[in-house]
């Protein structure tokens, strides 16, 4: 009997998913532990790995979604046959299904090797560039993790352009369509408004380059997202009403205090969680985040990493940014976004005196609460950065 590829199941909340890409083209052979699909959930994706060795036999096309352990194709040893005609399980009511039937006689020549083109690392991004700029996948030296092959890598590779580029249609899948269609969810079922607040944020640049010179030993480096993070864990205590989401005749209001940070991928964006950031020290805080950046761009994330966020902070100060409209990550009632630091002037007495200032941006759920305590807590949040008071 063949081996039954299923759609795995990560973590205790999946419900669904769909094959991103099979690694494995249809007829193709393969060898255990080699990587064999990528998974993509709303929240995470990641790659999966054969459990044994064979002729991979698709029977779900790209971009089909299915449930946790749905069998999504199969893995025949060499001494099996290969039916005329695939297996395919009993279809789930109201489930629209992509068969893939391939004649026995139509098998491709096999490729037993990850050296082959078709196994050669590379983000999913990666590979649709690659076809897009007729890029040789093979001949790129990958930069990303382990040796992974990202957008850029394809980007700067030399290449023979035969491609029309005067236009082209790029399917919205994966990632990207899952974020199109949360944001549009999102303006469509909030009401949602949007202040902006200034921070003089001098004390906290020279805390930040302090714990920059003494923390370099082990290899930490604290952001001016992780100072905000910190102050918004400690404001969110004072102010519980933006801690919360909106139940249709109900607020629910979180106890714990789970502050997500909004971390930008070739892909797209992910929103791993700060899980109780509020007990956290800088220093523990800093890690936390650091240890969640990394694997957010390394693609190990799981899904606990990703779930039960109860507010949200995102950052484009990086960039330059002056000013933006966060849109809120449902159902949680608050996020703000944090911007460029620049020179700004305040007062001593009558004597004008330069700053760093940093403009805050703060969306919030109308629903939940007022224009008046949503001000009351970013004056705290900015209160907060102003002091640079937070326990290392």
């Amino acid at each position: 009997m063949p081996s039954e590829i299923y759609l795995v199941k990560v973590g205790m909340t999946m419900t669904e998913g769909s094959i991103e890409e099979w690694y494995a083209a249809d007829g193709a052979t393969i060898g255990e532990g080699e990587m064999l699909y990528r998974l993509e959930t709303e929240k995470v994706n990641m790659d999966v790995d054969a459990d044994a060795a064979g002729t991979v036999k698709h029977i779900i096309a790209e971009g089909t979604v299915c449930e946790p352990g749905d069998v999504i194709g199969y893995i025949y040893a060499s001494d099996e046959t290969i039916p005329d005609t695939l297996p395919v399980p009993e279809k789930r009511a109201g489930e629209e299904v992509t068969i893939t039937e391939v004649p026995a006689s139509a098998k491709r020549e096999p490729r037993a090797r990850r050296s082959d083109e078709t196994r050669v690392a590379a983000s999913p991004a990666a590979r649709r560039r690659a076809r897009e700029l007729n890029v040789d996948l093979s001949s790129i030296q990958g930069t990303g993790p382990r040796g992974r092959i990202t957008t850029e890598d394809v980007e700067s590779a030399p290449r023979s352009s035969t491609a029309d580029e005067r236009g082209k249609l790029i399917e919205v899948r994966g990632m990207r369509r899952t974020i199109a269609q949360r944001m549009h969810e999102s303006l469509q079922s909030a009401a949602q408004l949007t202040m902006e607040m200034e921070a003089c944020m001098d004390a906290a640049v020279a805390l930040r380059d302090t714990l920059v010179d003494q923390w370099e030993a082990e290899g930490l480096r604290p952001t001016y997202t992780d100072l905000v993070i910190a102050s918004v864990a400690r404001a969110l205590r004072d102010h519980p009403l933006i801690n919360s989401e909106f139940r249709k005749t109900q607020i629910f209001l979180h106890d714990a205090i789970h502050v997500g940070m909004a971390v930008a991928l070739d892909e797209g964006l992910v929103v791993p969680v700060i899980r109780d950031a509020d007990a956290l020290n800088l220093r523990a805080l800093t890690h936390e985040s650091s240890r969640l950046s990394t694997a957010a761009r390394d693609g190990t994330l799981t899904l606990d990493d990703v779930s039960g966020g109860t507010f949200t902070v995102t950052a484009l100060g990086m960039l330059g940014v002056d000013s933006f409209t966060p849109i809120l990550n449902l159902p949680q009632a608050g996020i703000l976004g944090v911007n460029r630091i620049y020179d700004g002037v305040g007062w001593e007495g009558d004597t004008p005196v330069r700053r760093k200032m940093m403009r805050l941006s703060l969306t919030w759920d109308h629903r939940v609460l007022d224009g008046a305590p949503a001000a009351r807590f970013l004056q705290r949040v900015c209160e907060l950065l102003e002091s640079a008071d937070w326990q290392e």
